[in-house]
């Protein structure tokens, strides 16, 4: 086969070609940290780093969901506790008031302050986080409490018990709301308005009440333990969250991420071999007629 000068020179162009392209790869992953640009360059690893990225997105939307969950019943256990200390007043009152000796002044008082905690309890009733009412069931945009505006007396509550279930983990629903009808029921504010109006009227048999408010101190606690062993489950699950996120990450760069002590490495060597080939080049490149008639 005959060789010619013109064959060289195009062998070694395209040789330098190539040499350029293996330093820009080089180059690109030195700068970028990541062994791939393009699925081309491996689509096995393309292929991996995309299961890899799903698994993280599902994760890190977990963990917003999380979040949100946290902040409803951390939000629902502050409110049960407000209304522990409303029931705790509520009470007192009961009791000073039983014995007979307070005038009927003080009862009015008392029948005022009554009727402040009552307004106090509703606004705990509709309590709301991010616009979405979270003693209400799945009927999140409506109050759950009504005050009809002209009497002040309460017209209407929730009897809607559907749980409301935020996805925490993969196949994990948690719910994050609170059965209305166990503390936040008619039975609850019917016990304050009865109160109030025995005042007003000086009715006896203030300390029937007491009872009354005790069993509703009752279903309270009940509702705020089992908030509490939410909460808590939900703090395991948020551990368990963030320890999936760390490890989907070390996957992924372990699967995308370039070995910069080798990248570094290589683009040496090949830094080496592009300046023997364009010294060689340069040699094939040069010779014409007139250098080998010298």
């Amino acid at each position: 086969m005959r060789v010619t000068q013109g064959m060289l020179s195009n062998r070694s162009i395209l040789n330098l070609s190539r040499s350029y392209k293996n330093l820009g790869k080089y180059q690109e992953q030195l700068e970028t940290g990541k062994k791939i640009s393009k699925p081309s360059d491996d689509p096995v690893v393309a292929m991996k780093g995309v299961m890899y990225r799903t698994d993280l997105t599902e994760i890190e939307q977990y963990r917003r969901n999380a979040g949100e969950a946290t902040t409803w019943l951390e939000t629902t256990d502050s409110a049960y506790g407000h209304a522990a200390s409303i029931l705790q007043r509520g009470r007192e009152l009961a009791v000073q008031l039983s014995n007979g000796t307070y005038s009927g002044e003080d009862k009015i008082a008392a029948e005022k302050e009554i009727e402040q905690l009552k307004k106090d309890l509703v606004s705990v009733a509709n309590t709301q986080v991010a616009g979405k009412y979270i003693f209400n069931g799945t009927d999140i945009l409506d109050k759950p409490v009504v005050v009809d505006p002209v009497t002040g007396i309460v017209s209407s509550v929730s009897n809607n018990t559907a749980s409301l279930d935020v996805e925490v983990s993969r196949g994990v629903n948690l719910k994050v709301n609170s059965n209305p009808t166990t503390f936040f029921n008619a039975d609850l504010f019917s016990d304050f308005e009865n109160l109030s109006n025995a005042l007003k009227t000086g009715s006896t048999g203030i300390d029937s009440f007491i009872g009354s408010i005790d069993r509703n101190l009752d279903n309270l606690n009940l509702e705020r333990s089992e908030v509490g062993a939410r909460h808590n489950r939900l703090e395991l699950i948020e551990t368990r969250n963030s320890e999936q996120e760390i490890i989907a990450n070390r996957i992924l760069g372990d699967n995308e991420g370039a070995d910069i002590e080798r990248v570094i490495m290589n683009l040496k060597l090949q830094e080496s071999v592009h300046q023997a080939a364009l010294s060689v080049g340069a040699r094939i490149m040069q010779q014409s007629l007139m250098d080998f008639l010298r």
